[in-house]
């Protein structure tokens, strides 16, 4: 394994002078810190695989073709909670790519975020097949009272604020190591994005929170996430602006 990928990358610069040029080219682009995954991230993604793995529609196959027609009608639901957790994950690789860490508050960040995906994997499936259902079949949707919804909404976006706000801590400790990882101008602009778009991220889950745990309907609480969109652009759209003038020319 390279030593890049099991010591803290400030240790890695102090040991091999020229690794700074070689891993952190000059310029203002992304860079990548890493060369090979680390058992951090390869652990990450046997989790990841088996969290995706619990959502498989059914084991069994169909017998008959109404079995057939109820399978592929669940395939919907499957396909949002899959593009969910491939979202999350991508999240993921994205931070080790960038930052290359691995020491101990990483790992502990680390450990939390696959915590929190393993056991939010199962409502995650709930919650998409109940809406998917009640969109196409209202009549073979699970029967739920107005305060079971609620609460449905209710432990959703927990899971969803529990998510983004470890990616906010660790997106916090990577700025703080923003000098031993020696981030360019592009990068700190970056990353200060990144800590941006999941405050935003946990507002909104922690909006809906609110308005399921004082007993709004779980529609309204759950059309809050609505707001994720246009909030996210706006966002978006300033920070490119803004971006595009640090880019070299």
């Amino acid at each position: 394994m390279s030593s890049a990928t099991a010591v803290h990358p400030s240790e890695t610069l102090r040991r091999r002078p020229d690794a700074r040029r070689r891993l952190l080219p000059e310029g203002h682009a992304i860079r990548s810190r890493v060369a090979d995954i680390s058992r951090l991230e390869a652990f990450s993604d046997a989790v990841f695989a088996f969290a995706l793995t619990l959502l498989v529609v059914s084991l069994e196959v169909p017998r008959s073709y109404d079995e057939l027609i109820h399978t592929m009608r669940n395939f919907i639901g499957f396909a949002a909670s899959f593009a969910a957790l491939i979202w999350i994950w991508f999240q993921h690789y994205s931070y080790f790519r960038r930052y290359g860490l691995s020491d101990p508050p990483t790992i502990v960040l680390n450990a939390i975020l696959l915590f929190v995906v393993l056991l939010y994997v199962y409502p995650l499936k709930f919650l998409t097949t109940f809406v998917f259902d009640q969109l196409l079949d209202p009549a073979s949707a699970a029967p739920l009272s107005p305060r079971q919804s609620s609460d449905l909404v209710l432990i959703y976006s927990g899971g969803y604020v529990a998510v983004f706000l470890v990616f906010l801590l660790m997106h916090l400790y990577a700025y703080r190591q923003r000098h031993a990882l020696h981030l360019n101008r592009l990068e700190l602009f970056d990353t200060r994005y990144a800590i941006e778009s999941n405050v935003i991220n946990v507002a909104v889950g922690a909006a809906s929170m609110a308005l399921a745990a004082v007993g709004a309907p779980s529609a309204v609480a759950g059309l809050v996430y609505l707001a994720l969109g246009p909030i996210r652009a706006i966002h978006g759209a300033r920070s490119g602006r803004r971006r595009r003038s640090l880019e070299p020319r």
